[in-house]
């Protein structure tokens, strides 16, 4: 297929790449099967298909970026100018953390990133170990330590730690104060002070086609890929990826996945499990054999506006292994 783009300016019909044409304030989408010349700018040129027609021109933008440059087969078309008619989740008038929860549960995840001075990483690893796991363990807090880790790869000298609370913004209202009270608390919280550079945190859900995370016998690494989404593109992430997850679950490398109410928004956390770094490399080759794997990464790929991976070691203290 070769694609093109009749564009209306003033009076005349100007040529672009791509397989969209816009005209009195319509966006009509044209595909090419043959060649041939314009000759009515109006019912549109020779050989040359409507494949579409909407009122929304804003789509203009998505159409050129998803068509220039590439020459598909027509399935792959048919398939592409489904993704753009086609919403798999019915929006309705409802934020999207009901839309994509699992709402017979309230779990809220709290992720905390902790980057510690390079001459204090051992002594901060061995504080978290005499503190956190008596939290963890003491059913007097509705809260779990879900993992603890340090950077591998990535942003060096960083901790990280993902809780979680059974029972939503309650649950963790309730925590923070108990946990004020503490007197052990108060004062790992003062030592932990003097060994960090700076800290930051984010409160989460989890997607309801994700695990729930559980802990793990080791050795493993884990990797933490952060996806910085373009607003308003949270339910298309969800659609696609709640079909993408089953390519990914055959090694059970997916632990969890997650995306941000409090903190940086539009932020999606995955959490993935592997042996070794090679174990990874030979996992994500083996997604791209499956047919499907591909075209997720194709249409998810413009969703994204900045992306990052940590590869982490898990300490101690941490139930995943």
């Amino acid at each position: 297929m070769a694609p093109g783009v009749l564009q209306r300016v003033g009076g005349g019909l100007h040529r672009a790449t791509g397989g969209a044409a816009q005209a009195a304030g319509r966006l009509v989408l044209w595909s090419r099967w043959g060649a041939g010349p314009v000759q009515d700018p109006v019912q549109g040129p020779v050989g040359w298909t409507c494949v579409g027609d909407c009122g929304d021109p804003g789509l203009l933008a998505r159409c050129l970026l998803a068509l220039c440059g590439l020459h598909l087969s027509r399935d792959r078309e048919d398939s592409w100018f489904k993704s753009l008619f086609v919403r798999k989740v019915d929006p309705r008038k409802d934020a999207h953390s009901n839309l994509l929860t699992k709402n017979e549960e309230s779990n809220l995840y709290k992720i905390q990133f902790h980057n510690v001075k390079p001459e204090s990483l051992e002594a901060y690893n061995k504080l978290c170990e005499d503190v956190l796991p008596s939290i963890h363990a003491d059913k007097y807090y509705p809260c779990e330590l879900v993992g603890t880790w340090n950077t591998w790869y990535g942003e060096q000298d960083q901790a990280v730690h993902l809780w979680r609370y059974r029972g939503g913004y309650p649950a963790l209202t309730e925590v923070m104060n108990k946990l004020r009270q503490n007197k052990e608390f108060t004062a790992y919280r003062k030592e932990r002070g003097k060994m960090l550079l700076s800290r930051r945190n984010q409160l989460l859900l989890e997607f309801s086609f994700w695990n729930e995370p559980v802990p793990r016998e080791g050795p493993n690494i884990y990797e933490l890929r952060s996806y910085q989404l373009r607003p308003g593109t949270m339910i298309e992430w969800g659609n696609y990826w709640a079909r993408a997850i089953g390519y990914r679950q055959h090694n059970r490398e997916a632990v969890g996945g997650f995306f941000s109410q409090i903190g940086n928004l539009y932020m999606v956390h995955h959490l993935w499990a592997y042996k070794d770094l090679q174990s990874r490399e030979n996992t994500r080759n083996a997604a791209w054999q499956q047919e499907g794997w591909h075209e997720v990464v194709y249409y998810t790929v413009p969703l994204i506006q900045h992306m990052d991976s940590r590869i982490m070691i898990p300490t101690k203290a941490s139930p995943m292994q």
